[in-house]
C-alpha cells in the first residue's frame, strides 16, 4: 500500500549526517540514529539561540505576519503531495491565490515523495531549506523540536478542524497548518454480509460485533475471509488506545508497550489470525493485498484508508459501503495529515507571506472546492457546505463516516527516534501473528527492546 511505504520512508526524520557533506546527505541509507542532532548549526538558530533571543525573534515573526508588505514578494513553495497527478491542481490553486494576493509570488516546486524527504533534509541541513513546505507528521515532531520551523501567527485559523489543527501545536504554538487528511474506516461488502445474512455495520459497533460477523463471513466457505486489519505497528497504537492504552506514559518518559490494556488490543488483533483465523496470515494471502482480495469479492471487511475509495468504486463489481470501525472500550481512528510548515531562517517579509499563502492553501473554501473537485486529498477545515460536495459522491454511500471518525482520532506518539520504536514493535507483532511467539511475549520483547535502545526525554 502505498501509505505504508511513505510512512517508512517519512518516518526517517532528519538523519542526515552532515560532516560528511552534503554530497553523502543525498544517499538513501541514512539511518535513524543521530536525528536529534543532525541538522547543521546554520538551520537551528532557535535550538542554539538563548531564551531571551527566542523571545525576540518570536515577537518579530509575530509582528511581521500581522500584516504582509506592500512590497511585493516572492516566496518559495515546496511540497509531495501534489506529484503524481495532482500538479495542474495545485497551479490552479495558487492562480487563485495569486488573483487576491498580487504582492505574493510563490515558486512552486513539486518533488515525488520517493525522492522528496532526502532532499529536504539535505536543504535543511545545508541551510537553502525553501521557505515554505509540506512535512509528514513523523518528521513534523523531529523538525519543530530542532527549532528550524517558524511559529504560525498572524493569520485566522478559525476555518480548520480544530482537532486537526492541534496536531501540528507544540506546548500550545502553532508550528504547522494541516494540509489536508485522511483517516480510516471499516469498508465492508455488502453482498457477502446479505448473504451470510449479517446485519450490516453501525457507527457503534465493538470489535466483539465484527468478530461475530466475521465468523459468520468466513463460515460461508474456505475461500472466504471475514476481516482485515494489519498486524503492524500503525494498527496497534490505535487499536491499543481503542482498548485505553498507549505506547508511551502521558509525559513520553517511559515506554508502556506491554500494558495490560495494550495486551487486550494485541490479542484481539493477533487473535484474528492464529485463534478463531478469520482474517488470512501472510501465507494465506500468497502476495495478495488485502485490497486484491476485497476487489474479488471474497473480503467480507477491510480496515483500510479513504484512499481507497476510488479505487474500489472502479474495481468492485458488487456493492459496499463503509461505517466507523469497531472499537474495544472506547472508539479511536486512524489520522494522516501532512503538515504545512514555515522555514524559520526565512526573512520575517517572507515568513509573513508564507502564513498568508498555506493559510489559504489550507483551509480557504476555494482551494477545498478545487481539491474535492479533483477528489485529491481532503480539505481538513469546518465549512460543512464545502465539505457537502464530497459527501455527495458514491460509492460509498456512507461517506459521513469519515468526519464522524474525526470525533475519535488518535495521532502517532512520537518520539524522536520513532522509526526505530516502530520496526521494533513491527517486528515483533509480526512474529506473534505467524505463531513464533505470544503476543504478550510480544509486548514485553519490544517494551525491554525499546527501553535499551531508545533513549525517551
Amino acid at each position: 500500500m502505498k501509505r505504508d511505504v511513505m510512512r517508512k520512508t517519512l518516518a526517517m526524520g532528519l538523519t542526515i549526517a552532515v560532516t560528511m557533506g552534503l554530497a553523502a546527505c543525498g544517499s538513501s541509507t541514512s539511518s535513524t540514529a543521530g536525528t536529534a542532532d543532525s541538522i547543521s548549526a546554520t538551520e537551528k538558530p532557535a535550538a542554539a539561540a538563548t531564551s531571551q533571543a527566542d523571545t525576540a525573534a518570536t515577537s518579530a515573526a509575530a509582528a511581521a505576519a500581522s500584516t504582509v508588505s506592500a512590497a511585493p514578494v516572492t516566496i518559495s513553495y515546496c511540497n509531495f503531495n501534489a506529484s503524481g497527478g495532482n500538479e495542474e491542481t495545485l497551479n490552479k490553486m495558487y492562480e487563485a491565490f495569486h488573483k487576491e494576493n498580487p504582492d505574493i509570488t510563490v515558486n512552486i516546486e513539486t518533488i515525488g515523495y520517493d525522492d522528496y524527504f532526502t532532499q529536504m533534509q539535505t536543504r535543511v541541513a545545508g541551510g537553502t531549506a525553501p521557505d515554505c513546505y509540506e512535512l509528514n507528521i513523523e518528521n513534523f515532531a523531529a523538525y519543530s523540536s530542532k527549532g528550524v520551523l517558524a511559529p504560525i501567527t498572524g493569520v485566522d485559523t478559525g476555518n480548520f478542524n480544530q482537532t486537526a489543527l492541534q496536531a501540528f501545536q507544540v506546548d500550545g504554538t502553532q508550528y504547522g497548518l494541516p494540509g489536508d487528511f485522511s483517516n480510516v474506516v471499516l469498508i465492508y461488502n455488502k453482498d457477502l454480509f446479505d448473504k451470510a445474512g449479517v446485519d450490516y455495520p453501525t457507527s457503534d459497533w465493538t470489535w466483539d460485533d465484527a468478530l461475530a460477523a466475521a465468523k459468520k463471513i468466513r463460515a460461508l466457505g474456505d475461500d472466504y475471509w471475514g476481516i482485515y486489519a494489519p498486524t503492524t505497528y500503525n494498527e496497534f497504537f490505535k487499536e491499543a488506545a481503542q482498548y485505553g492504552g498507549s505506547l508511551l506514559n502521558e509525559d513520553k518518559t517511559e515506554f508502556t508497550i506491554n500494558s495490560d490494556n495494550n495486551l487486550k488490543a494485541a490479542e484481539m488483533m493477533i487473535g484474528k489470525v492464529t485463534d478463531s483465523h478469520v482474517q488470512p496470515s501472510d501465507t494465506d494471502l500468497a502476495g495478495m493485498g488485502d485490497s486484491d482480495l476485497f476487489e474479488s469479492g471474497r473480503l467480507g471487511m477491510d480496515i483500510t484508508g479513504i484512499w481507497m475509495f476510488s479505487t474500489f468504486k472502479d474495481a468492485c463489481d458488487f456493492n459496499w459501503d463503509c461505517a466507523v470501525e469497531p472499537g474495544g472500550t472506547q472508539k479511536a481512528t486512524h489520522f494522516f495529515s501532512n503538515a504545512l510548515v514555515i522555514n524559520a531562517s526565512a526573512d520575517a517579509d517572507k515568513q509573513a507571506a508564507a502564513a498568508k499563502w498555506i493559510n489559504w492553501l489550507a483551509s480557504s473554501d476555494e482551494s477545498a472546492k478545487m481539491r474535492i473537485a479533483a477528489s485529491w486529498n481532503l480539505p481538513a477545515i469546518s465549512n460543512t457546505d464545502v465539505l457537502a460536495d464530497y459527501l455527495k459522491q458514491t460509492p460509498p454511500d456512507n461517506r459521513q463516516a469519515v468526519f464522524d471518525s474525526l470525533n475519535y482520532l488518535v495521532t502517532p506518539p512520537i518520539i524522536e527516534d520513532y522509526s526505530q520504536m516502530s520496526d521494533i514493535i513491527n517486528e515483533k507483532l509480526s512474529e506473534a501473528a505467524s505463531g513464533k511467539i505470544t503476543p504478550k511475549d510480544a509486548l514485553d520483547q519490544a517494551q525491554q527492546e525499546c527501553q535499551e535502545k531508545i533513549t525517551l526525554k
